[in-house]
Order: C-alpha cells, then sequence, then structure tokens
C-alpha cells in the first residue's frame, strides 16, 4: 500500500504518535448519548481511523479534500467506502451525511483553523462536540477569558455557544512533517441553551467590530454601526477585550432592542 505524501499547501501534518491519537480520540465521548455520527477531518493517513473505527459507540464518516489520501483509505478500509467523502469540509453539507447529530474530530489542517472553526458554530444545532488539535496559538484563541491578548472574536463566538476545554499541548515531534509551531488538542461541547436571548446575527456584528478596533473603546469601535446617541453609557468606555460573553449579549439587547 503506498504512502501519501503530506503536503504544504493543505496545511497537512501527519500525527505519528499512537498514544496522543488515543487520547484525542478518547476525547470525543458522547454525553448523554448525545451523537452516535461522527465525522473525521483530514484523516491522512488513518492515525485516528485506526482507533476510531473499533469504536462500537459511533458510525465513522471521513472527509479529506486530498485525492491521494482518499486513495489510501479507500484501499485500507474497504468497509467504510460509502462513508469516505472526497471534498473540503468548508463546503460540505452535513445533510448529505446525516440529519442526526454530528460530532467532529480531526487533526486539522492549520492553514484553515479558524474558518473550520466558524462553520461549526454555523451548524451547532447539528454538531454537540467537536475534539480535535489545532495550532497551539489557535487553541488558546478559542480558550481565552477577557483581558487577555489572545481574547478575541473567535473566543467570545465559540464561547457564546460551547463549553471550551484546552485539553493538553502537542510536541512538533510527533508530527511528520514536523509543524514550526506547538499544537494543542481542544474540545467543545455545545452548551445545553442554544439561544443567546439576543439577535445572534447583531451579537456577531457587534463582536467583530469591537475587535476589529480593539485598541479603541467601544464607544468609538462601534460609532460605524451604531448612531452615537445610543453610546453613552460607562460601558462603552471599555475596551471590547475587558468584555466577557455575557456582556456582549447584554450589549446587543442594549443596542438593538
Amino acid at each position: 500500500m503506498s504512502i501519501v505524501r503530506a503536503k504544504k499547501h493543505l496545511g497537512q501534518h501527519f500525527l505519528t504518535d499512537k498514544n496522543i491519537a488515543n487520547k484525542i480520540v478518547d476525547a470525543c465521548k458522547p454525553l448523554n448519548n448525545s451523537f452516535t455520527q461522527v465525522l473525521e477531518v483530514g484523516p491522512g493517513m488513518g492515525i485516528l481511523t485506526d482507533i476510531l473505527i473499533h469504536r462500537k459507540d459511533i458510525q465513522l464518516s471521513v472527509i479529506d479534500i486530498d485525492k491521494e489520501s482518499i486513495e489510501y483509505l479507500r484501499e485500507k478500509y474497504p468497509s467504510l467506502t460509502d462513508r469516505i467523502f472526497e471534498g473540503d469540509f468548508l463546503q460540505f453539507d452535513f445533510a448529505v451525511l446525516t440529519k442526526e447529530p454530528l460530532a467532529i474530530i480531526g487533526n486539522f489542517p492549520y492553514n484553515i483553523s479558524s474558518q473550520i472553526l466558524f462553520k461549526i458554530v454555523d451548524n451547532r444545532m447539528q454538531i454537540p462536540q467537536m475534539a480535535g488539535m489545532f495550532q497551539k496559538e489557535v487553541a488558546e484563541r478559542v480558550a481565552a477569558k477577557p483581558n487577555s491578548k489572545a481574547y478575541g472574536i473567535l473566543s467570545v463566538i465559540l464561547q457564546a455557544y460551547y463549553q471550551i476545554e484546552y485539553l493538553f499541548t502537542v510536541n512538533p515531534g510527533v508530527f511528520n512533517p514536523p509543524p514550526k509551531v506547538k499544537s494543542a488538542v481542544i474540545r467543545l461541547t455545545r452548551k445545553e441553551e442554544t439561544k443567546l436571548g439576543c439577535d445572534e446575527q447583531k451579537f456577531t456584528l457587534v463582536v467583530r467590530t469591537a475587535f476589529n478596533q480593539r485598541r479603541k473603546t467601544l464607544r468609538n469601535a462601534l460609532s460605524s454601526i451604531v448612531p452615537k446617541e445610543k453610546l453613552v453609557d460607562t460601558i462603552f468606555e471599555k475596551r471590547a477585550e475587558q468584555l466577557t460573553v455575557q456582556d456582549f449579549i447584554h450589549l446587543t439587547k442594549k443596542l438593538y432592542e
């Protein structure tokens, strides 16, 4: 069986350490039977697939944009053939796979990590959980708390809908080829309350606008989307990174209701 070459333009770094692979798979755990369907993103040569395929509590599907990887997986896992999808995860319609709740797992390509996370948020009603590997810097941004440099758009929008757990850090030496940065595994578990209690599109607009000029006060940053006379409260003297998710929800209600 041929091997798959890691392709730089696809951001591929294949995990080679079985212990870490086991720990990632262990992180994918249905709570109260919250899902049985699991989609693995970017399986490469199948180090996670090898473990996931033997799990009795899930039905596994995989998606990869790399034609060479798809051919390899079809040869290696004939029982999985109907559930091996060739294509771009960012364009993938989950309804093609299932209408049921779906967990996402993977050693995710580093060049599209933010887009992957926003795709998960956009499909949150179908995705109760995600577990997987990202560049450490991205993982830290997802898990960041207010008043830190890492805290930003990604932190607030993901934390609005999911509980975030930063599970462990991974050194470059366990990949082929080794990336130039450290990696980290995180788990997202959807909150029981799926509604924010405010206009969710406006919430996203407020968060993005506030952080796009994060050095400015909210009064100055938000003046491009809201009339200045609405920005008189003392909260508008703060900067975006000082606000919690609840603060942003409260702010959105204040501005638009």
